[in-house]
């Protein structure tokens, strides 16, 4: 039977896992969509595939090991299963009459939260407590207010025991996830794209997981992971711009280096440093194209490393469309070429973002990469908001 490029990029080290970037609420209707597109020719080939990805029905024996969510990825299943969402709702406003619309909200996502993860709960029990997590997220409009994060958090990792908690990058973020470590909580740092957040991220990790240990707190359950934005980092921020500025020519294959650079050098680093995190790549791209061919250095460069990748349901479709005839071999541990690295180094953007102490904690929040997307998933929270507010209005008046 033939196996897909992800089945392929997975036999690259028996660490490496792959995990779905959207609610599992939505898996069957994507799958059904993805079927209907496909040759005639390929449809056999491509219906067992997605099957080995993720089954329904036997969640535990497919290659996905876990979830990640966000505001837009949650908001895709109000958009996508329109009336399930509506249901849940309407549930919640019999059951709190004149609830406010933030409330409502918040407990409207909660739910989504919670049916998601008791999808993946045998998957976590069977494996003991290893895989299976699925990320909630705090409300990226909240990203440097420490006690609301907190609060939240707290709320989303009472549903289930197999949430992990998703907390921003920024100077608070990381006073959240010192603490929710401390107390045994599995986070996700997101809305991270340089590597001194990367390690910030790592320090508070193992800070609160000695913490942990000294008051004889269970972690049995316990994990973390560290999200680099990767694409998010080389296309939203000012990459292009100081190196035009600079009269520096960057390619598309520069630009795909400059991230997978930042993600080796802090892949290398945890690891020499015994840090107890394990790194995860999203907002991954098919790129670039040489020689008439379309390829994913994010996948290529980084194959046989022991870390996460999460992929959302429209970066799939690319890998089955493109990387149909990709074969992968272990690429994690060699360097980026010197003469690239060099010419990016030349590029304050860059050379920031490369070196350890490049940015301070205060600085995390206002770099442009994390302005962008900290404006897009709030704005996506916003329509979440406006969504169930109008289910407010009609029960309501």
């Amino acid at each position: 039977m033939k196996k897909s490029p992800l089945e392929r990029l997975m036999e690259t080290h028996p660490g490496l896992e792959i995990w779905w970037d959207s609610s599992p609420l939505i898996y069957s209707s994507w799958a059904e969509g993805v079927l209907k597109k496909s040759a005639p020719g390929r449809r056999e080939d491509v219906e067992n595939q997605l099957k080995r990805l993720y089954d329904p029905d036997h969640p535990e024996k497919t290659l996905f090991r876990g979830v990640t969510t966000n505001p837009p990825l949650s908001l895709g299943v109000i958009k996508t299963r329109e009336s399930l969402v509506a249901r849940i709702i309407d549930d919640l406003i019999e059951q709190n009459p004149c609830i406010d619309k933030e409330s409502l909200f918040w407990l409207t996502y909660k739910e989504i939260v919670k049916k998601g993860a008791e999808i993946y709960l045998d998957v976590f029990k069977q494996s003991g407590f290893r895989y299976g997590f699925l990320s909630g997220q705090v409300d990226p409009r909240n990203l440097t207010d420490q006690k609301k994060m907190i609060s939240q958090a707290l709320e989303l990792a009472s549903l289930s025991p197999n949430v992990m908690i998703k907390i921003p990058g920024s100077r608070e973020g990381y006073e959240v996830i010192r603490f929710l470590t401390s107390q045994g909580i599995s986070t996700n740092n997101t809305l991270t794209f340089v590597l001194p957040q990367l390690m910030a991220c790592a320090k508070a990790v193992q800070e609160g997981l000695e913490i942990a240990k000294q008051n004889g707190v269970d972690l049995t359950r316990w994990r973390s992971v560290i999200t680099h934005m990767t694409a998010r980092y080389g296309d939203l921020g000012d990459l292009r711009k100081e190196a035009d500025s600079l009269k520096i020519d960057l390619s598309e294959a520069d630009i795909r280096w400059s991230e997978i650079a930042i993600f080796k050098k802090a892949y290398r680093l945890l690891k020499e440093r015994g840090y107890p995190s394990k790194m995860l790549i999203c907002s991954m791209r098919i790129s670039p194209e040489m020689d008439g061919k379309k390829h994913c250095w994010h996948l290529e460069k980084l194959a046989g490393g022991d870390i996460v990748f999460t992929c959302p349901p429209s970066f799939i479709e690319g890998i089955f469309e493109y990387l149909d005839q990709t074969e992968f071999r272990p690429q994690m541990d060699e360097e980026v070429p010197r003469a690239v690295l060099d010419k990016l180094l030349r590029i304050p953007y860059f050379e920031k973002a490369y070196r350890e102490d490049g940015l301070t904690p205060d600085e995390f929040h206002s770099h442009t990469a994390m302005m962008v997307t900290a404006k897009e998933f709030s704005k996506a929270t916003e329509e979440m908001v406006d969504f169930v507010a109008k289910r407010l209005a009609a029960r309501c008046g």
